[in-house]
């Protein structure tokens, strides 16, 4: 693949029409709501998500609605990008989205579409309409970048092929095959019915037998497609790439070229827009984002984006369940995410509650059933005895699933009191079963310490970069002094980078293992010791730089080392926000990704990083 002009995505959001904040929540591009209203802004009311509402306009203090009369796409093209949405999907008329009160400030709206806001287009006059608050108009934007922002990424996979097929599709000479699009305007009829707009694009039979899905047969000379009205603007963008196999892709037209490259066999384009559905993942932090890039690969059966996005959800599990997303995900996407053990979470319990919130919430549309199947995936044995002692009398779900939670917390108990090898022996053989008795990634105290290493008493804080720089600077300095001779050395000695940074050593304690029988044995807490080494001269048997470390200090006895192991984990967590990588331990050693390293999970592109080292210790009796 050849990439060209690529440049940083950081601060690229949402491009995914996807289910959003309710409707009295700011969208991610909004003013603060504890900033006054300006004069003329809008906003979008009684919608189910952020991006689609009833639009109001604010004028001389008060908030007002618009008539439907002459409402139109350019109208609500102009509303959308007012609000910082990349466009419209539709324009919504007949109070759609509850009638309105108070003042209709506007009436008759003639938008170009290209105005910066809407107050700016021809209208009546403020509060000159004959309309009624039936007559509300609203819209539906596009969820996605602020338009400004949204980078382009040049796909040039053109080797070999001739500039002269772009231009014979520009020039559309000699066609003999026609793609007719379909797509809605946005616009209704006068029965209520949506328009959808008819185009023809002229191609070449030739061109389309190159592709596995052409569908391409000598008695036809057309094929029709169905396209939203989101990936209109991309279509010819597309078709033009069959010739010419180069495109501008952007985050907001990425899902539309993946899709469209999926329908027709393009394998290239298809897995090289796909790659970066995976810079997408770390830059929502509402999660709808990322919980939609699932269902998208769900339902196009990308097997490694459903990975990608179960991983990165698994990893930052925490901050869904926090997330607005967190009510909106479905029973399947429950089943597959519970079911694994890359989930990092503060401990099991905290998950066994966020998913008693989700079936509380969604009680009337999930069946009893479907609420059993997902409890059966908690792992109960996990929780600690006091905590599964108390879920009687805490749950709200217990008097309804009480069969279930009873056998479970019996199954916990027996998990507390009695040697693994007894469990085993009678545990039955069923796969599920044997998760029940393995951790997650638990991160609540004591199992898991954050070692500071990007913190700078000078800058506040600083990154890997910038290690490097002065790593390059050390190094560079001790050999100059070393060909200086003895003397030059030892009057001016290299400072080591970092020497001013808080340790990066740490020590924590822990219980042996999470089960009381291991903690009632009279054995002492395990004493671990947590370093991260940023330069070579720290750790001279290291393999490369930066490399963490977590050893264990105290001794084990040879039942212990028998009974249980420890498969630690470090954490790395980007800017406090997202963790992006998570690496095991071996030999108590872990490598760390650079930015400008090829493990490098997910992207943290200012390499401002957190360590988060976690001991998980697993009962193998």
């Amino acid at each position: 693949m050849l990439m060209r002009g690529i440049t940083s995505p950081l601060c690229l959001l949402l491009f995914l029409h996807v289910t959003g904040l309710d409707s009295a929540s700011w969208n991610l591009f909004s003013k603060s709501s504890t900033e006054p209203p300006q004069e003329g802004q809008v906003r979008l009311v009684g919608g189910t998500r952020d991006s689609e509402g009833r639009v109001e306009v604010y004028h001389e203090g008060q908030w007002g609605t618009i008539c439907d009369d002459g409402w139109d796409l350019a109208e609500a093209q102009v509303v959308c990008r007012q609000l910082k949405f990349p466009g419209a999907i539709s324009a919504v008329t007949g109070g759609t989205y509850r009638e309105g009160s108070g003042s209709i400030w506007l009436d008759d709206m003639d938008c170009k579409g290209t105005e910066k806001s809407l107050s700016s287009c021809s209208f009546k006059g403020w509060a000159l309409t004959d309309c009624s608050h039936k007559e509300d108009a609203g819209v539906v934007c596009q969820r996605g970048t602020n338009v400004t922002d949204d980078k382009a990424y040049k796909l040039d996979h053109s080797l070999g092929m001739s500039d002269e097929l772009g231009e014979l599709f520009d020039r559309r000479d000699n066609c003999d095959f026609h793609i007719v699009v379909h797509s809605p305007t946005g616009n209704r009829d006068g029965e209520g019915k949506l328009e959808v707009e008819e185009r023809i694009i002229c191609t070449h039979k030739m061109i389309f037998s190159l592709y596995e899905n052409g569908n391409i047969n000598n008695r036809s000379n057309n094929r029709s497609i169905e396209i939203s009205q989101a990936c209109s603007p991309y279509v010819h963008s597309f078709f033009r790439y069959l010739y010419t196999r180069q495109i501008n892709v952007t985050i907001s037209s990425a899902q539309c070229l993946h899709k469209l490259a999926s329908e027709f066999g393009v394998k290239r384009l298809m897995q090289d827009t796909g790659r970066l559905f995976t810079v997408l993942l770390p830059e929502d932090p509402t999660f709808h984002t990322q919980v939609s890039l699932y269902n998208y690969a769900l339902q196009t059966r990308d097997l490694l984006l459903q990975e990608n996005c179960l991983q990165y959800l698994a990893w930052n599990c925490q901050a869904l369940i926090n997330s607005p997303a967190w009510s909106d995900v479905s029973v399947d996407f429950l089943m597959a995410f519970l079911q694994r053990s890359d989930l990092i979470v503060p401990d099991e319990g905290f998950l066994l509650h966020a998913l008693e919130s989700w079936i509380l919430e969604k009680s009337k549309s999930t069946s009893n059933k479907s609420q059993e199947v997902l409890l059966s995936h908690i792992r109960f044995p996990m929780i600690p005895a006091e905590k599964l002692y108390e879920l009687q009398f805490k749950s709200e779900l217990f008097k309804t699933h009480e069969n279930l939670y009873r056998v479970n917390i019996l199954r916990g108990f027996q998990f507390n009191s009695l040697p693994f090898n007894i469990l085993k022996k009678h545990k039955g053989s069923k796969d599920e079963e044997e998760l029940d008795f393995h951790p997650r990634i638990y991160t609540a105290r004591p199992w898991s310490i954050t070692v500071n290493t990007t913190y700078n008493p000078i800058t506040g804080q600083t990154s890997i970069e910038k290690y490097e720089q002065l790593l390059q600077e050390y190094n560079n300095r001790n050999a100059q002094n070393q060909r200086s001779g003895f003397r030059h050395y030892m009057n001016n000695p290299p400072t080591a980078p970092f020497s001013s940074l808080t340790s990066r050593t740490q020590s924590m304690l822990t219980p042996n293992h999470i089960s009381v029988i291991f903690q009632t044995k009279g054995t002492n807490s395990l004493r671990w010791s947590a370093n991260v080494f940023m330069y070579k001269q720290e750790c001279p048997s290291c393999t490369s730089v930066p490399t963490g470390s977590l050893t264990l200090q105290s001794s084990l006895s040879q039942d212990q080392t028998k009974s249980v192991r420890y498969s630690n984990r470090l954490l790395l967590t980007c800017k406090g926000q997202y963790i992006f990588h998570v690496q095991d331990f071996k030999n108590n050693m872990a490598q760390l990704p650079t930015k400008s390293s090829l493990a490098m999970t997910y992207p943290c592109t200012d390499g401002q990083y957190g360590f988060t080292f976690v001991v998980r210790p697993e009962y193998i009796g």
